[in-house]
């Protein structure tokens, strides 16, 4: 669940700018109505895949268990139970046609090749040092599906594109979550030995978030992390051991907050000591939300352009930005920009201040051809493949496979922040479905409102 692919709650905007800014951005993803519909509705609680929740809904649908953020993004796209009925409806009827265009598919030419996959992942995976070697070593032709954020991603294949998908690289909660939704093909650990012999320990079976009722759904193939993202030149790395410099007078408006749904609000509950993973009573939530104002009334710079906060830092404008990590920080490293880096706090009573995002991939359970799909996910995990995947120009970011190190050259290994990678993950929370994110974004929506 990478940042900068998480859909904005408003849009970009700097001092001065906060009110109508906000309204925009309630504008945008309906979210504010959303909330307002919500509460003028709210229905008994009721049990779905195990989890009591509270609908603005008359009937149950398959992403009723998720936090309205979600929810908000489905309809958003036109996945929500209407089109997928109408969608199956269509299939059911051999309208493959109709399905394939739904699917956003594009086989382009007529293929040449003996077989065609298609593959739906992040832009990156579809790299041709990564595919075309494979495509040549297997006679194959692959499709590529790109996603722009997880929720739409799984959003499409619930919805029937997992009947034209073979394989999926997306963050890891919604990997995970293809397991219970009946889409993935479970995977026998013991099939991908020679996989885990060259990865991390950290990502070896049985490696939890990648499990469901104890069946590995996936295999993580690269990640980073979420803290602090600074300019060495004009702030003290050693003051970023706590997120303290984001409240502090003497960075008044020098500090940049991303606009990315929940990943800013995380790390501020952390820093209020509150584990925002965890069921929340409203004292918790009421503490998320004085340090959101606390924030708010310090920095009124909200940024949900990933070029903008990189600008900020490089040209000195901004000394900080929160809500971010290595994703921001590794492209600009890879132009030579070395003071510029991610940085993960230190635990602050015993509560872990950073965050750890992963991708993974996994067979998608009605693949008809599951041999050539397991070729190809052991192909992307490679340590060849591995090596492109992490240092493409748009993000450079850490993979899985330890081997890969053999190939990266010093300046790669700095580009990465190599040398810290191991600290970060050692000082962060694995990041997943925050099950109050609907919550914490109404008191982010009423912060940001009232600090105009």
């Amino acid at each position: 669940m990478r940042p900068c692919r998480q859909y904005p709650v408003s849009p970009f905007y700097l001092p001065g700018d906060i009110a109508s800014a906000s309204e925009r951005g309630q504008d945008a993803l309906g979210f504010a109505a959303a909330q307002k519909t919500h509460s003028r509705n709210i229905r008994p609680a009721r049990i779905f895949h195990g989890r009591t929740f509270q609908g603005r809904d008359s009937e149950m649908s398959w992403y009723s268990d998720l936090p309205q953020f979600y929810q908000n993004q489905i309809r958003a796209m036109g996945l929500d139970d209407a089109g997928m009925t109408r969608r199956r409806l269509l299939k059911s009827a051999g309208a493959a046609a109709g399905v394939a265009a739904m699917s956003g598919l594009s086989f382009g030419k007529p293929a040449r090749a003996a077989t065609q996959m298609s593959y739906m992942a992040w832009e990156g995976y579809n790299d041709p040092r990564i595919i075309d070697p494979f495509k040549a070593a297997n006679d194959v032709d692959i499709a590529f599906d790109l996603i722009v954020d997880s929720p739409g991603g799984f959003a499409k294949l619930q919805a029937g594109a997992s009947r034209e998908i073979d394989i999926v690289s997306s963050d890891m909660p919604w990997i995970t979550r293809m397991g219970p939704a009946g889409l993935a093909l479970e995977l026998n650990p013991d099939d991908y030995a020679d996989v885990y012999a060259s990865f991390y320990d950290q990502f070896k079976p049985p490696f939890e978030p990648l499990l469901n009722d104890g069946k590995t759904i996936g295999v993580a193939t690269r990640w980073g992390w979420v803290g602090g993202c600074i300019n060495t030149d004009i702030t003290n790395p050693d003051d970023w051991k706590s997120y303290d410099p984001v409240f502090d007078a003497k960075n008044k408006d020098k500090i940049c907050v991303m606009d990315w749904g929940d990943w800013p609000i995380l790390p501020m509950a952390l820093h209020a000591g509150i584990d925002p993973y965890q069921e929340l009573d409203a004292a918790a939530l009421e503490e998320i939300r004085k340090v959101l104002r606390a924030m708010f009334k310090n920095t009124r710079t909200l940024v949900a352009d990933l070029t903008q906060a990189q600008k900020g830092l490089l040209d000195g404008s901004l000394l900080g930005c929160i809500g971010a990590g290595s994703y921001l920080t590794s492209a600009v490293r890879k132009q030579g920009h070395k003071n510029i880096i991610a940085t993960v706090p230190d635990p602050k009573n015993g509560l872990k201040q950073g965050i750890i995002w992963v991708e993974a991939t996994a067979i998608v359970k009605e693949t008809d051809q599951p041999d050539l799909a397991q070729k190809l996910l052991k192909h992307v995990v490679s340590k060849e493949a591995g090596h492109v995947l992490s240092l493409l120009d748009t993000t450079c970011n850490v993979v899985t496979n330890k081997s890969v190190e053999e190939l990266y050259s010093d300046e790669e290994k700095s580009i990465l922040q190599t040398d810290y990678m191991w600290h970060a993950w050692d000082n962060s929370q694995m990041h997943r479905i925050a099950p109050q994110i609907d919550e914490m974004l109404a008191i982010w929506q009423e912060e940001l409102a009232a600090a105009q």
